[in-house]
Formats: structure tokens, sequence, C-alpha cells
């Protein structure tokens, strides 16, 4: 993989003549004549390896390695030594340099020296752009909604991101408590940790335990080997506990244990092992009513809910459903070699009218479903319209929403069940609503349904 190599020497002879040896090589050579300059190109390139002598006019080279360092850490730096500063060399290695080359007598190693420091320097390089690209993907900026409901709770979870505190999310089955929990994590100190992730519902109690917590060699039939645990896989991470409220009564006092301890006890172990992880949970219950009646500990729920954010359901966000059916419409056409054009704006009159009980996750569904049954034109595009929807999304509208029955979604519904009893005869269907057939066209093109 090409490279670029900035050299900061104030000896232009020497400099000069490593830089044609490196370009020879294939690599991209900068130089500089002064810790200053060097640090200025630094600011506008970027560079893989620092070549840099221990003596320059306005810096020592040590002092310069550790500040390059700091600065970028994914840079890596071999320093110039003469024969009398060979402890130089060493003392910039233990303040971060790759290694030094002792100059006039380290020809022979430049080269391979240069080469093991540049591939180090690349897979840094690559590590950083990948956090960087987990972090655009999971991250606050990636959650779709401008809605205030939405942005409210964006609000209360990027003021929590930034502290260690226990984080309970809570709101009805689908709307986006994961995506949450990793936003959190990726604005956190602990986002070069690990994320996991859990359902507590989708596992019996036993296997809940031993994946929790892990378990010993023998602990019980089958376990052949020792098991770490999610908590231990989480160190100096996150763990999200999805579902929280479906954790059986015992499991719950160990995990209060872990909470207030920062320890835990392996299945079959007697020894506790330490942990430092944050913990994220989430419900779809009301966890104080559920103490109430017994299925959870008061004291859990307490030490949960240090933080607690409620994420709105779809219908309380209605104005980010055209964005977020663009956005999984894009994703989807994009899974199965697809190209969107556009969504009728029927489509998503539909989708805005509809209750969406399964909230984001229902819709990113029907989405997916669409783009499948859209016909593909010979540019490989297509348009979502409202025949591709579910029929009760095509036919009840707002009905199942109680909140939303306006006089006009009412007319319109009607007209559309006369429809279907006159199988799509519009005279009839005029006349039995005892309107004339050009105020039934009108009606039918407002509410978009002339195609019906």
């Amino acid at each position: 993989m090409a490279a670029t190599i900035l050299i900061i020497d104030d000896e232009p002879r020497l400099r000069q003549l490593l830089a044609r040896i490196l370009q020879l090589e294939g690599y991209t050579v900068l130089e500089a004549d002064t810790a200053r300059s060097g640090l200025k190109t630094l600011e506008h390139e970027e560079v893989q390896l620092v070549i840099s002598d221990v003596k320059l006019p306005d810096k020592n080279g040590i002092e310069l390695s550790a500040q390059i360092k700091q600065l970028y850490p994914a840079t890596e730096i071999i320093v110039l030594t003469a024969y009398g500063t060979i402890s130089d060399g060493v003392t910039a290695i233990k303040n971060g340099a790759f290694d030094y080359i002792t100059k006039g007598d380290d020809n022979d190693r430049i080269i391979p020296l240069v080469s093991r420091a540049v591939e180090k320097a690349n897979l840094q390089f690559r590590i950083k752009q990948l956090e960087q690209q987990v972090g655009q993907r999971y991250g606050f900026d990636s959650i779709i909604g401008r809605s205030k409901p939405i942005q409210q709770a964006i609000e209360l979870a990027r003021k929590v991101a930034v502290t260690d505190t226990t984080v309970l999310l809570t709101g009805e089955t689908g709307t986006g408590k994961e995506v949450f929990a990793q936003a959190i994590h990726q604005a956190s100190f602990r986002r070069t940790g690990p994320f996991v992730a859990i359902n507590c519902g989708a596992l019996g109690k036993d296997i809940l335990e031993s994946e929790l917590f892990g378990h010993r060699s023998g602990a019980f039939t089958g376990a052949n080997r020792d098991q770490k645990g999610l908590f231990a896989e989480a160190n100096k991470g996150t763990i999200f506990l999805d579902e929280i409220g479906e954790m059986p009564l015992d499991l719950q006092a160990k995990l209060l244990r872990v909470l207030e301890t920062h320890e835990f006890l392996r299945v079959g172990d007697t020894k506790p092992t330490k942990t430092d992880v944050r913990v994220i949970a989430a419900t779809n219950r009301g966890l104080e009513q559920e103490a109430t009646a017994g299925r959870f500990r008061l004291d859990l729920y307490y030490r949960l809910s240090v933080f607690q954010i409620e994420l709105p359901p779809l219908r309380d966000r209605r104005t980010d459903i055209p964005e977020l059916a663009d956005q999984f419409a894009r994703q989807s056409a994009a899974k199965i070699g697809k190209r969107i054009v556009k969504l009728s704006p029927t489509f998503v009159q539909k989708l805005q009218q509809h209750a969406w009980k399964g909230n984001i996750r229902e819709l990113k569904n029907v989405i997916e479903r669409a783009v499948i049954l859209a016909d593909t034109s010979p540019d490989g595009s297509i348009e979502l319209t409202p025949d591709l929807l579910p029929y009760e999304i095509q036919e009840n509208g707002l009905s199942n929403d109680p909140t939303a029955l306006d006089l006009a979604t009412v007319e319109q519904q009607h007209i559309r069940r006369v429809l279907r009893q006159t199988n799509g005869n519009k005279t009839e269907t005029a006349r039995l609503l005892g309107i004339g057939l050009t105020t039934l066209y009108r009606k039918l093109q407002e509410a978009g349904l002339s195609d019906g």
C-alpha cells in the first residue's frame, strides 16, 4: 500500500539523499528542515511515517516524537541518531517511536525498517478509518428524525453518553432502543471497547445465566470447558440488556450485585471476577408496576433507572415517516440490486396514516416487502406505490387510530369501500354515494385514489 513519509532534518544533503532512496521504493516523500515546519506539514498531510533527526534547530527530536504521537497516534516515527546519542533513540522508543537509525551505520536497515513501520501505520490508519465508519453508522447522526419527540430523546441521550451512568431505555417494541444504546456507546469514552447486546427474553434462565456470567468447566452437564460470559467480553465497553423485564428474579439479584460491586461469579466458580462495564438496559414494560406486582426487583429498578429515556412510538412522530421510508427503501433496494426512483405521494400518505403498532421495525418490514414486490423498469429503477402495501394499510388508513379520524379521512375510506362493492364501477359508485360523477372523480383525485 502506498504511503507518505515526512523527513525532518536540517542537513539538506542527508535529507535529500534519504528522500531519493525512499522515492525509488515508491514512497511519497515530504521534507522539512525544522520541527515547526514538520508539524505544519502534518496539519495538512496524511503521513504514515516521520523520520526525524534528534538534533533539530528549534526542538529536540525526542520531544518532537512524543508530541507527534500525542497529536497523530496512527503515525509512526523513526529517529535518526548520531553515534553518541543512541540513548536518545532508546528514549524516543519509550516515548512511542517505532525505532531508531544510527546515521552512517544503518544503510542496510533503512528500507526493511521503513517497510515495517509503514505496514504498522497503515494498519493503524485502517483501524481509525473503520472506527470512524462505525461511529457514522451507529452514532447519533445515523438516527433519522427531525420531529420534536425524537429530537428530545436524542438530546437526553447525548447528555448522558459522556458520563458512565447506567441508562434505562423505555418504549414500545420496535422503537429503536438498540440503535440508541449503540449511539450512546459510540459517543462515550468506551467507544473503543466492545459493545455487547443480549435479549434477556430470548433465553431460558440457565442459559441466560451462563451467557451473562460464564461458567467453569464441569459446572453442569455439557460444560466441557471454561466459558467467558458477556460481562467479561464487554470489559472496558458497554453491555446492552434488552427486554430486561423478562429476566428471572434470581438473576436480577446477581445483576444488582454486578452494578453495585463491579464483580460477578461464574457458574460453578467461588472466586468473583472483576469487570468494568457500562450497563444500558431496555424494556417495553412498566418496570415500576412490575416491581409492585412482585415480578421485578424494586431495588434493581432504582439502580437501572438512574437515567431513563423514553423513546417515542412512530405514531407520535409521523413527520419522520417519509425520511425513514426513503432510507429503508434505498437500503432494501441496494440489497437486491434495484434502484429507487421515488416513493409516490400516495404511498407516503398511506404510511403516515397507519397506526404502526410495531413501530419502526414494522415500517422497515413493510418497505422491504414493497421493494421486493415492485416491478423493475428496464433501467433498473422502481417506484413504490400504494398497491405494494399490505391490504390493511391500503384500505384502513387511520381507521385503527382513533386519534386521527378526521372527516376527510372517513369520507375517503367510505368511498373506497363503495368502490370495492361496485368492483371499481365509478358510475355506480357515484349513484350509491348520491353525488355526481364529476364530484366523485374530483374527490378521488384529491385523495390520491384516482387509480382505485
